[in-house]
C-alpha cells in the first residue's frame, strides 16, 4: 500500500514505506512525552507506537494529580489508515523536531488535553543498543531524546487546569526490543534470580543554564551501557559527552524506588557535573501505560487487540512503591518514572528532570541483596 512518504526521495529500503526493513514481529516506532508541572502539582505522560509486523497502532495517556493517576490504553489495527492517531489520542508533529501537538479528546476516561510541545535544544541521539543472547538479537534499535517546553490545557478528574511553559522532555526511539507484540522465544534456561541484579538509570534534566540526558544500564556490577549528552543553554553547539558516571542512591525504607539520587557525571575535556535529583511529587506507574504488561490482558505492547480496544481505569499511587487500583489488588510495579527536581552541585541551579531507575534482583554495591 502507497502512502504520502512513498512520494518523497527518502526510502531506505526497495518497498514501500508501510514495510519495516526486517521481519521480526517485535519491529516497533514510538513517541514518549513527559510533562510536568516544575512546582509539583501535576504530571502527564503521552505514548503512541506504531508496530508495523504486528499491524497495530497503540497509545496510551496517564495524568496524575495528589496522589491519583488516571490511566488510558487505546489500540487499534494499523492498516489501512498509517495516520498517529488512535481511539480518542492524536499526535500532530507540526514542525518535525521542534513543535508537535498532542490532542486527547474527552470520553469516559476523565482526562483530556490539548498540548503543544516545544522543543528547547536540538534532539540528542543515543549511542546505538545492540545485544545479543546465545546468537538471537535480543534488541536493536536507536532513540534521541530532547527536552521542550508544553503550554495548552489538561483536563484531569472534572479539573481543568492551565499549562504554562510546563517542563517537558520526549523520546522517539524504533528498531527491535524485547516484549514488543509477541512472547520472548525460549532458547534456554531463565537466568536464576540472584544470579545478577539489574539496574537502569536514566535522567532527562534542565536548568536555567544546562540540558541533556544521562543513560546507565548495568549487570550485576558492570556496566553495559552508558550514553549521556550534556549542553550549555548559552552555547547549544559546544556539546559535552558523558564518558563517566558515579552513582549513589537512597531508597524509601522498605522500598526499591529512590528517594534521592546522586550522580557524578564526568565529561569529555576533563570536566566534571554533579546532579542531584529528589521526586516531585508521585511516580508515574508505567504499566498504566501498558508498558510491563501493563494492559488488562497482561499482554503488553504491540499486541493485537482487535479494530478498536480502549480500557483505563485510575490507581491510588500515593506511597513511593505500591500502586493501589479502584478495583483489585494492591502490587508493586518495577518500572516508574518519576518528575524530580535537579540541583547541579558546582553553583546550585535548580532545574526539573524526568528520572527513570529501576532497580533488580541483587545489587550489593547500592545496598539492595
Amino acid at each position: 500500500m502507497l502512502g504520502p512518504m512513498d512520494d518523497t526521495l527518502w526510502h531506505q529500503i526497495p518497498e514501500p514505506f508501510e514495510h519495516a526493513g526486517t521481519s521480526d514481529p517485535r519491529f516497533f516506532d514510538r513517541y514518549w512525552f513527559a510533562v510536568y508541572d516544575p512546582a509539583g502539582q501535576g504530571a502527564m505522560q503521552f505514548t503512541m507506537g506504531s508496530y508495523s509486523n504486528m499491524n497495530v497502532l497503540d497509545g496510551g495517556v496517564v495524568m496524575v494529580r495528589g496522589g491519583t493517576q488516571h490511566n488510558l490504553r487505546a489500540s487499534r489495527a494499523l492498516r489501512p489508515r498509517l495516520e498517529p492517531d488512535v481511539g480518542p489520542m492524536r499526535v500532530e508533529p507540526t514542525v518535525p523536531l521542534e513543535e508537535l501537538r498532542l490532542i486527547l479528546a474527552p470520553g469516559a476516561h476523565s482526562m483530556a488535553c490539548d498540548l503543544v510541545w516545544r522543543a528547547e535544544l536540538a534532539p540528542e541521539v543515543e549511542k546505538p543498543h545492540m545485544e545479543r543472547e546465545r546468537g538471537r538479537v535480543t534488541q536493536h534499535y536507536q532513540r534521541f531524546n530532547q527536552v521542550g517546553v508544553v503550554d495548552g490545557w489538561i483536563s484531569v478528574g472534572g479539573e481543568r487546569l492551565g499549562v504554562k511553559s510546563w517542563w517537558g522532555c520526549r523520546d522517539h526511539s524504533w528498531g527491535v526490543r524485547p516484549q514488543m507484540g509477541i512472547p520472548e522465544p525460549v532458547t534456554g534456561p531463565p537466568r536464576r534470580p540472584g544470579e545478577a541484579g539489574t539496574l537502569f538509570y536514566f535522567l532527562f534534566f534542565s536548568t536555567n543554564r544546562r540540558a541533556g540526558h544521562v543513560q546507565i544500564m548495568e549487570r550485576g556490577a558492570e556496566r553495559v551501557y552508558l550514553t549521556g549528552l550534556i549542553r550549555d543553554r548559552d552555547s547549544p553547539d559546544a556539546d559535552c559527552s558523558v564518558t563517566g558516571a558515579d552513582l549513589s542512591l537512597e531508597f524509601f525504607a522498605g522500598t526499591r524506588r529512590f528517594s534521592s539520587a546522586e550522580m557524578e557525571v564526568s565529561l569529555d575535556g576533563g570536566r566534571s557535573l554533579r546532579l542531584h535529583s529528589v521526586p516531585l511529587g508521585s511516580a508515574v506507574a508505567m504499566a498504566g501505560l501498558g508498558y510491563s504488561g501493563g494492559w488488562n490482558d497482561g499482554l503488553g505492547l504491540g499486541v493485537y487487540r482487535g479494530e478498536q480496544h480502549i480500557e483505563h481505569e485510575t490507581w491510588d499511587i500515593s506511597h513511593p512503591a505500591d500502586v493501589v487500583p479502584a478495583a483489585g489488588e494492591r502490587f508493586t510495579p518495577l518500572h516508574r518514572i518519576a518528575p524530580v527536581a535537579v540541583t547541579t552541585g558546582e553553583s546550585g541551579e535548580i532545574g526539573t528532570g524526568s528520572l527513570t531507575l529501576i532497580a533488580n534482583g541483587h545489587l550489593p554495591q547500592y545496598g539492595l541483596p
